[in-house]
C-alpha cells in the first residue's frame, strides 16, 4: 500500500512540474497582454472575455469537475489581472497623495495641543477617548456626530472623535451613513474600556420607572433591561447628556445609564455597578480631520467602495487582499441611497502605507471599483 501511495504522488510531483511550467508560460503570456494593453490603452479586466474561457474550460472539464475548474480560473484571473497591474505600472493622484502623506508626517506625532470637535457633552465618553489622544485638548461639543464632522469639514476644529464600533452593540451605524456626506481622513484610533453604571439622583429612593442614556448605552445593556421590565429605556443623544438631564429633572423615577465620570461630574448617586451584558466592554473611537495625516506608527487603513453589481465583484476585492497577504479586520456593508438592494462597503484592513507595494495595492483597488475614497491610514492604540 506504501509503495502504490509513493507511486501516486510520484505522479502528482510530475503532474504539478507540468502544471507549473505551464503557468509560468501562461504569466508570460500575460506580460505580452499587459504591454498591449499598455499601448492601446485597453482596461486590464475583461469581465466578458473571463466568462467565455470559464464556460470553455468548465464545458472540457466534464460535470464533476466544472465547480472545481471555476474556482481555479477565477483564481488565475485574479493573479494575472493583478500582474498586469504591476507591469502596467499604474500611477495616479491617490498614490502621489499617499506617498506625499506618509513623507510630511515623517518623525511626527499627533500634536500634544489641538481643538477637537466631540459629541454630547462634558463627562461623555468621547471627551475620554479624546483625552486619551491629545494630552491637553480644547474641546467644542456638539449635540450630533453630523456637527462633529462639519465641525472638521469645515475648518471650525482641527480634529473630530467619534464612536464607530462596540465590542458588544457592534457598529455604530449612524456614523458610517455619515462618512459617505462628509469629506475627512481618519488619523488615530482609540479603543476606551466603557463601564456602565446605573444612577440616579442622591437620597432619592422612589421606584425608577425610565432610564435615559445614549442607545448604543442602551442596546449593550439590554440583559439588564431584561432582567427589569419594569424599566423604561429611553434614548438620548448622549450618555452625559442623559447623566445632566437626569441630574436636573424635576422627577424621581428618572435614572440614567453613565459613566462613573458622570455620577462625579453631576452629582449623582450609583445604584447599581457595572450594568453592561459584558465586562469585557470596548468601544473604538476614530479621529479624524481635514487634512490626509500618515504618522509613522500608522498600521491600519480604512477605506470606502461602491463595486459593480454583479456576481464574484466583492469576492474579487477580498481575493486580492488575500493575495497580498492584508489582514482583512472588518467589513461593514451599508445600503446605496436611492439604488435599490445595492451598498457601499468599508474595509478595514492592517497594512503599512509606508510600504511601496501597499500603496500600489491601494491605487488597484481603486481602479477595480466604482467609487473609491481612502479613508486613512492610522495607528490604532
Amino acid at each position: 500500500m506504501t509503495m502504490e501511495l509513493n507511486n501516486i504522488r510520484e505522479h502528482i510531483d510530475s503532474i504539478d512540474r507540468e502544471i507549473t511550467r505551464l503557468f509560468v508560460e501562461r504569466m508570460e503570456t500575460v506580460a505580452q497582454v499587459a504591454a498591449s494593453k499598455k499601448s492601446t490603452g485597453k482596461a486590464i479586466r475583461d469581465r466578458a472575455r473571463e466568462r467565455t474561457i470559464i464556460n470553455r474550460v468548465t464545458e472540457q472539464a466534464g460535470e464533476t469537475y466544472a465547480p472545481y475548474v471555476k474556482d481555479l480560473y477565477k483564481l488565475l484571473f485574479e493573479l494575472s489581472c493583478n500582474y498586469q497591474s504591476t507591469l502596467m505600472g499604474h500611477t495616479s493622484a491617490l498614490s502621489a497623495q499617499l506617498i506625499d502623506a506618509c513623507a510630511q508626517y515623517a518623525g511626527k506625532r499627533l500634536p500634544n495641543r489641538a481643538l477637537v470637535a466631540c459629541q454630547g457633552t462634558e463627562g461623555a465618553y468621547a471627551q475620554q477617548a479624546c483625552e486619551k489622544l491629545f494630552e491637553y485638548p480644547d474641546i467644542l461639543y456638539f449635540d450630533s456626530f453630523d456637527g462633529v464632522f462639519n465641525a472638521v469639514e469645515k475648518g471650525m476644529c482641527e480634529y473630530g472623535i467619534l464612536p464607530i464600533e462596540n465590542s458588544t452593540a457592534g457598529s455604530v451605524t449612524q456614523v458610517y451613513d455619515l462618512m459617505e456626506k462628509h469629506s475627512f481622513h481618519i488619523v488615530g484610533a482609540r479603543k476606551l474600556r466603557i463601564d456602565h453604571h446605573l444612577m440616579r439622583k442622591p437620597g432619592v429612593t422612589g421606584p425608577i420607572r425610565e432610564i435615559v442614556s445614549h442607545e448604543q448605552a442602551l442596546r449593550q445593556c439590554s440583559e439588564f433591561f431584561a432582567a427589569h421590565p419594569e424599566y423604561e429605556a429611553v434614548p438620548m443623544k448622549n450618555t452625559a447628556v442623559a447623566a445632566e438631564f437626569a441630574a436636573a429633572t424635576d422627577r424621581d423615577d428618572v435614572a440614567v445609564i453613565a459613566s462613573k465620570a458622570c455620577a462625579e461630574l453631576y452629582n449623582l448617586e450609583i445604584v447599581s455597578e457595572s450594568v453592561s451584558n459584558a465586562q469585557s466592554n470596548y468601544t473604538r473611537f476614530i479621529c479624524i480631520s481635514r487634512k490626509m495625516e500618515v504618522y509613522p506608527h500608522a498600521r491600519k487603513i480604512s477605506i470606502t467602495c461602491s463595486l459593480p453589481h454583479e456576481a464574484g465583484s466583492l469576492n474579487s476585492i477580498i481575493s486580492r487582499l488575500a493575495i497580498a497577504g492584508v489582514n482583512l479586520c472588518k467589513l461593514e456593508s451599508r445600503p446605496i441611497p436611492g439604488r435599490e438592494f445595492e451598498f457601499r462597503f468599508f474595509f478595514d484592513m492592517e497594512a503599512d502605507l509606508h510600504d511601496p507595494e501597499i500603496v500600489k495595492l491601494i491605487c488597484e483597488l481603486e481602479d477595480r471599483t466604482e467609487h473609491f475614497v481612502f479613508l486613512g491610514a492610522y495607528e490604532e492604540r
